[in-house]
């Protein structure tokens, strides 16, 4: 059950023709931020706001004619519930959303402005899974899990040939990439990609403070679960425990996880709209947190991965509100397009 890289290399043949190519951009005011070269992958302008629409159209591809008229139910905080729902009208699917009550009203919005159903839940006491498994169970519907199934993580992994051809296509080598996590999909996927065009590129996983299961699981050898849940601005990478399928894959392919706060979130989602003039979302921001730290200057080339941009507003405009030093514009920089050193 677990996917390899010719899955990712299928995938990537697969939703070529379905897929918006989004753009790998690069900031001198990023650049000094960082210490190092920065390729940033702007996944944030694919369809749907984020990466979710990969592993949630390769999934549904994969379905046969019966299974597709039998619908498909998803649970998601909302990227992934968005991406299956859009999926399913491209293909005209009956879809099923189950999503948390305290989902950014936008998430659950859209979901419904595609067609879709939604199923609300209580985060904090329901279990999401069961009450989708249920509800696919009542209705013969296939379940699109939001990063543990072979073919959502292939699909997700094609944004890691992305990134890397915008390397090759720059000359540059990934020395590194940071890439947000939360159950462990994208960065599973992104993993057997990047390794196989850069086998020396060391991947850290970026979690939300408080969320360092994959942290914890990379340390012990095997899938640990947090003990609480605490609040966060990243609604979408509130995972308690990494994926199986994603784990068996990370635990061997990942250099180690990093934990950003939120205010460090807000920092980088001001940043993008300033010097890169993307509009990001927290759970998409944690990798560009990271790298604007500055400590990876011993890597020649840094890629990170913004993965969404579906912002509540208030949030966008409490970090655009603050009075964040971003740093000036780099002599010869014209603000929010690229800048090639």
């Amino acid at each position: 059950m677990v996917p390899d890289v010719g899955d990712v290399m299928e995938a990537r043949l697969r939703l070529k023709d379905w897929l918006v190519a989004t753009p790998t951009l690069e900031s001198a005011v990023i650049n000094k931020r960082a210490g190092t070269r920065v390729l940033v992958k702007a996944e944030c302008l694919q369809h749907g706001g984020s990466f979710k629409i990969r592993g949630a159209l390769n999934r549904l591809l994969l379905l046969g004619h019966g299974e597709r008229s039998a619908g498909v139910v998803a649970y998601s905080s909302g990227n992934h519930g968005h991406a299956v729902a859009l999926a399913a009208q491209w293909l005209a699917v009956p879809a099923t959303i189950v999503m948390p009550r305290d989902a950014p009203e936008t998430k659950q919005l859209s979901v419904r402005r595609l067609g879709a159903e939604v199923v609300l839940f209580d985060r904090y006491t329901d279990d999401r899974e069961q009450i989708a498994a249920a509800v696919a169970d009542e209705r013969g519907a296939a379940l699109v899990p939001p990063f543990d199934h072979p073919d959502v993580v292939a699909g997700q992994g094609t944004l890691g040939f992305e990134l890397a051809a915008a390397a090759q296509a720059r000359n540059l080598e990934l020395s590194a990439a940071l890439i947000p996590c939360g159950g462990g999909g994208l960065i599973a996927g992104c993993s057997l990609a990047l390794k196989t065009v850069f086998p020396n590129c060391e991947i850290h996983a970026v979690e939300p403070e408080g969320y360092g299961d994959t942290a914890r699981s990379l340390a012990a050898g095997s899938r640990q679960k947090l003990d609480s849940m605490p609040p966060t601005l990243c609604d979408g990478l509130m995972a308690a425990t990494p994926g199986a399928i994603s784990f068996a894959i990370n635990k061997d392919l990942l250099s180690g996880a990093l934990a950003v706060r939120d205010e460090e979130v807000l920092d980088a989602i001001a940043l993008a709209a300033r010097h890169l003039k993307l509009v990001v979302e927290p759970s998409g921001a944690v990798a560009l947190a990271a790298a604007l730290r500055g400590a990876h200057g011993r890597h020649s080339c840094l890629g990170v991965v913004i993965s969404g941009g579906n912002v509540d507003a208030s949030v966008l405009v409490r970090a655009l509100s603050a009075d964040r030093d971003v740093g000036p514009t780099a002599p010869g920089e014209t603000p929010g397009l690229a800048a090639d050193p």
